[in-house]
């Protein structure tokens, strides 16, 4: 059973964020290019944040200092990520063959969310992923059978999540809304440490609200975007 488990957990997760991929980023190679830089970016907020973690050693055993610390690290290289972008939009414009990329700066906040949430979910999954190919039996030892799906549905949440941040944060600095860059730095805080509350085994609680603030995200972004009701009514009817 644990193999069955093992892809099911692992499509719920990376599977939305693949189709994703393959429809609106995979056939633009100045996209993908961008993803990997906002990886990249991720990856140095991971290691800033594990050297503070490493340096204030009475404090290495306290999950919610090194959550607040890996956060604003996040989200302090978002920042530097938008000015990158910003900066180098005029040398983007040459040599992008897709002028929506240049023309829409949604698009640049989208795929630069996208390289941000999905290497955020994997370091978030693989291991528990690693885990669950067995051998092993589900539940033993006061274990919860849910733990994993749990895993996987805050992973698919927390990458979705990076994705809406992004076009919040970096329309906020465009049209210097601080208001929507405190919702974006207060809400990834708060998902993040509410992430905690696992230890305890309240799945329920963790992943309801992690899934409410994920639909909030959502439509904020969807509005930031230019989104509109009327728009979305003839999304839906393919008009």
């Amino acid at each position: 059973m644990t193999l069955p488990e093992f892809f099911g957990c692992s499509l719920i997760a990376f599977g939305p964020p693949f189709s994703l991929f393959v429809f609106t980023i995979a056939k633009n190679p100045i996209r993908v290019i961008i993803l990997v830089v906002a990886a990249f970016f991720w990856l140095l907020s991971l290691v800033a944040s594990s050297l503070l973690w490493y340096s204030v050693v009475p404090l290495r055993s306290v999950l919610a200092f090194g959550t607040v610390f890996s956060v604003l690290f996040q989200e302090y290289f978002r920042y530097l990520l938008y000015l990158l972008l910003r900066k180098f939009e005029e040398g983007l414009e040459a040599v992008a063959d897709d002028r929506r990329l240049i023309e829409n700066k949604h698009i640049l906040a989208y795929v630069s969310g996208f390289g941000f949430g999905i290497i955020s979910a994997m370091f978030a999954l693989v291991n528990v992923l690693a885990d669950l190919t067995g051998p092993g039996t589900l539940g033993l030892n006061g274990g919860t059978e849910s733990f994993f799906m749990v895993s996987a549905a805050q992973a698919l949440s927390i990458c979705l999540l990076h994705v809406f941040w992004s076009v919040i944060f970096f329309n906020a600095f465009d049209t210097t809304n601080y208001i929507h860059v405190s919702y974006v730095v207060g809400s990834h805080l708060f998902v993040s440490l509410i992430t905690l509350l696992n230890a305890q085994q309240l799945y329920a609680v963790s992943l309801s609200i992690n899934l409410i603030v994920t639909v909030i995200t959502a439509v904020l972004a969807y509005r930031v975007a230019g989104g509109t009701g009327r728009s979305f009514k003839r999304f839906v009817t393919c008009q």
